[in-house]
């Protein structure tokens, strides 16, 4: 008798029946949701478009930690104690979220244990995620790095389809995520474009054979 398979949550259709007490926004192309030491009083949830987190030091120097895209939330560090912003998030495309009182939110996973369980699995992947950003921010080629960066932005490896309606990212702001130079990020993207890793068809289209370059030693 082969073993039961859990069936993975249905968030949209959790959110279809129940929904989420949240207020809806709309956000502009660099638009800033929240900045790092704000009060920190509410999470988000990406429903289109999505964000960049930033970091800046006290020197000035900023960042990019984290690209966020659509079905993801984030501002979760309210339900946890955290009183202010460590980061700053910024709207990566004309984008819709909504915002969710940290006060609500505590309801809803309190009331809804199914809901509760995917919230904690989408933190814990959240989490793997950034170790596995740190090795390959400081093991992996600048080439390496960028590829894997359209990847995950796409969605490669994450259950369901990859996603094909990629907000579109600057490649200033790739630069900034992957720790090079705009121009050597320009160059990657024309040598995967003219290998056909990549295509442009009115929006950025990442296609699975960038793996190779992911996957090769």
């Amino acid at each position: 008798m082969q073993p039961r398979v859990k069936p993975s949550f249905d968030l949209r259709g959790f959110l279809d029946r129940v929904g989420l007490p949240g207020t809806p926004l709309e956000f502009a192309t660099g638009q800033v949701v929240f900045r790092q030491g704000e009060p920190a009083k509410a999470l988000f949830y990406i429903q289109k478009g999505g964000v960049k987190l930033s970091v800046l030091s006290g020197h000035g120097k900023e960042a990019v930690i984290a690209i966020l895209t659509m079905d993801t939330f984030f501002g979760e560090g309210c339900l946890a104690g955290q009183r202010v912003r460590m980061a700053t998030a910024k709207a990566i495309g004309p984008s819709a979220m909504l915002r969710i009182d940290r006060k609500e939110m505590v309801r809803v996973l309190h009331d809804e244990h199914a809901f509760s369980d995917f919230f904690i699995r989408h933190m814990l992947m959240r989490n793997i995620r950034i170790e596995a950003d740190l090795v390959d921010q400081l093991f992996n080629s600048s080439e390496k790095r960028l590829a894997r960066a359209l990847l995950l932005v796409a969605h490669y490896g994450n259950q369901g389809e990859p996603k094909t309606d990629i907000p579109k990212i600057s490649q200033e702001t790739l630069a900034e995520m992957i720790g090079t130079t705009r121009a050597r990020v320009s160059f990657f993207m024309n040598r995967f474009r003219k290998l056909g890793f990549i295509s442009y068809n009115g929006g950025l289209q990442v296609h699975s054979s960038l793996l190779g370059i992911v996957l090769h030693e």
